[in-house]
């Protein structure tokens, strides 16, 4: 007769494991954005927003307050 708890082993192995791949895409989607959390579900105003940004800025989820955009 097995024992209940020989199953932890291989249980804790498997959530070691979902663990350590949820951390690290979490941690590749902020590098990505800027230590920010990732954008979704957005709509036409939330790009055109995020192009002007860029514009300004020269990234995406940089912000300015300024309306100009600096000389290139």
């Amino acid at each position: 007769m097995p024992v209940p708890f020989e199953a932890l082993l291989p249980f804790g192995i498997i959530l070691g494991m979902y663990t350590a791949v949820g951390g690290l895409l979490n941690v590749t989607k902020r590098l990505s954005n800027e230590g920010k959390p990732h954008r979704y579900g957005l709509d036409v105003w939330e790009r055109q927003l995020m192009e002007r940004d860029f514009r300004l800025t020269g990234t995406v989820r940089g912000q300015s307050d300024t309306p100009v955009a600096d000389p290139a």
